[in-house]
């Protein structure tokens, strides 16, 4: 019953961060559609260069995106079958998105490379929690392997 407990709980929280990167999600692709495009212009920058800023400002917000909809989807499948695996990809989506999306963010607003040179750490940690949804989803429940070993 604790297990169960736990598992709602952590489902809660997986659901909450989801609908919060959903909501910065739009709210961030609306301004990189509308006033970023406006305030790069007035940089300075060359047009190639204005393009690929735009362009990396909505890979963040689609990526910030799909990952909120998986951590939803994380929250849902833990709230009614808890495992560890859930709570690790729900951790490796939440700390992917805030290193991959928010440097690439950084980067488009900044133009400070340094920023561009984390972003693949973010995008392993997101690999990682996909491979930690995929084993919590094949993975026998430990209490059905355990019975199995009996």
């Amino acid at each position: 019953m604790s297990g169960e407990r736990t598992g709602s709980y952590a489902g809660k929280w997986w659901l909450t961060i989801g609908a919060l990167f959903g909501f910065a999600s739009v709210a961030l692709g609306a301004f990189g559609a509308h006033g970023l495009k406006t305030s790069l212009r007035e940089r300075d920058l060359s047009p190639q260069e204005q393009t690929q800023r735009l362009d990396n400002w909505e890979v963040a917000a689609r990526y910030q995106m799909y990952h909120g909809l998986a951590l939803i989807a994380v929250g849902l499948l833990a709230g009614h079958r808890p495992r560890r695996l859930w709570s690790a990809a729900a951790a490796a989506f939440t700390v992917g998105v805030l290193i991959f999306s928010g440097c690439l963010y950084a980067y488009v607003l900044s133009g400070a490379k340094p920023w561009a040179l984390v972003v693949p750490v973010g995008g392993v940690l997101l690999l990682l929690g996909w491979l930690s949804f995929l084993l919590a989803v094949l993975l026998p429940p430990a209490s059905a392997a355990a019975a199995r070993g009996r």
